[in-house]
């Protein structure tokens, strides 16, 4: 372990939890995988980070993608989404800040053109199979944008209405972002980029406006992904935050927003990656089968529900899972999923959970739905904790299995994104391990 350029472990009393073993939670659930967290020295990731990490194995090179880039009205112009190598995950998370590089990306269209259009976080990168070097690399992004960068196409459906739009994180002076997601390509192992579209969003008519939205983060979309391929599709798991239907403040219900929102899935077939638009479908409830701007249905067993406090997104008063990160776990043989909990205004929330679903293949029957109930893994009151995610080490095996956060094994280090730390942090304060 690279010890010699970590930090000792913060004092206990910051910490909610030491020790967890999902085995003494009993949910009645038959499918119950044992988890328990290791304090270990702390561990600081060197650069800017406020999405998943984006991350693939490049020959005998670890390589992650985090940052932002474009244009954003509210917190200025980014051109922070670099990249940065190492021999294994620790050298590459210790990378300084100048060291990153910078890869050629797209630019901005101007407003009412086609093209891409505000800003993106790199939220998961899938490797092309078929590309034996490795270099050719899909990545996810998460897109958000306002009234001004993509305003409303009456044509196409597509874009944002000003009126009565909610406000955003900088006060009541600031405008919301909208989120969506897309897939750009790479073919030289990320050093660049070309965008090939959007894969799922939301419309005008499902944006949560005044006066019924206070939680100064988003109207609606979809964002926050987290992709893993299984069989002939790439399964795109990510937070949704429109109205499950069309908004009006006459009749809006916030039972009704609560029953479409939480965490949700679609899929796309890996063969159409490189023209995503209109090839993703969402679940519906019996299988994938609406429109990638349509309006699917959440996986039911990660919403919390209303009489332990759960609410819809554009209420600071309810309560709601987001930001997944998904991986496939060798040694339990299942997926794993890190989540936040929103509990108040602004996207805060001090708790990270965990979920497990056991099927390796999750296209059959109900298996993408089949995910258990949430349980606490980790809090740490006074911090609002973004972007939870398991990391592999500079470990012998983890080296040699190519482990990334989507592949992982027994142990894996847990990052998270702590605010308000001045500045942010993402930080790793503990060794998760399973058990059988």
């Amino acid at each position: 372990m690279l010890r010699h350029l970590l930090t000792p472990a913060l004092p206990s009393l910051l910490l909610a939890s030491c020790f967890l073993d999902a085995g003494d939670d009993k949910t009645g659930e038959s499918f119950q995988p044992r988890f328990r967290l290791i304090p270990a020295d702390t561990f600081h990731f060197r650069s800017f980070v406020d999405c998943n990490m984006a991350e693939a194995w490049i020959g005998d090179t670890f390589r992650i993608f985090p940052g932002k880039n474009g244009e954003d009205p509210l917190w200025g112009h980014a051109e922070d989404l670099k990249f940065a190598d190492g021999r294994n995950a620790d050298e590459a998370f210790l990378t300084p800040f100048e060291k990153f590089i910078r890869p050629t990306l797209p630019v901005n269209a101007r407003p009412g053109t086609p093209g891409l259009h505000g800003a993106v976080w790199f939220e998961t990168v899938y490797q092309d199979a078929r590309d034996s070097t490795g270099r050719t690399l899909y990545a996810l992004y998460h897109n958000e944008n306002y009234p001004e960068t993509l305003p409303y196409d009456s044509l196409t459906g597509e874009g944002y209405i000003e009126q009565d739009w909610p406000q955003g994180l900088k006060g009541p002076g600031s405008k919301a972002a909208v989120c969506r997601i897309g897939i750009m390509r790479s073919l030289d192992g990320g050093h660049s980029w070309t965008d090939r579209g959007i894969l799922l969003e939301d419309l005008q008519p499902r944006m949560i406006l005044k006066p019924h939205n206070n939680s100064n983060t988003f109207p609606g979309g979809v964002g926050d992904p987290s992709a893993v391929a299984s069989g002939e599709h790439l399964y795109v798991f990510y937070g949704e935050y429109g109205y499950p239907g069309r908004y009006a403040a006459a009749n809006y219900s916030r039972e009704t927003e609560w029953s479409g929102q939480c965490i949700s899935v679609a899929r796309i077939p890996l063969r159409d990656l490189d023209d995503p638009r209109g090839k993703a479908r969402r679940w519906d409830g019996k299988g994938f089968n609406i429109p990638w701007d349509g309006i699917g249905r959440p996986v039911a067993s990660l919403q919390i529900p209303r009489v332990e406090g759960g609410g819809p997104a554009s209420d600071s008063a309810g309560a709601f899972h987001w930001g997944p990160s998904v991986s496939w776990n060798t040694y339990l043989e299942c997926w794993v999923m890190l989540m936040g909990k929103v509990i108040g205004p602004s996207w805060k929330g001090h708790q990270v959970y965990i979920s497990f679903n056991p099927n390796r293949d999750l296209g059959e029957a109900m298996r993408s739905q089949e995910w258990t109930k949430p349980r606490l893994l980790f809090e740490r009151p006074g911090y609002n904790l973004w972007y939870p995610s398991l990391q592999p080490m500079d470990t012998e095996e983890d080296v040699r299995e190519r482990r990334t956060c989507l592949k992982l094994g027994k142990r894996a280090r847990l990052f998270i994104k702590n605010i308000p730390a001045r500045p942010s942090e993402y930080i790793s304060m503990h060794i998760v391990e399973f058990e059988k």
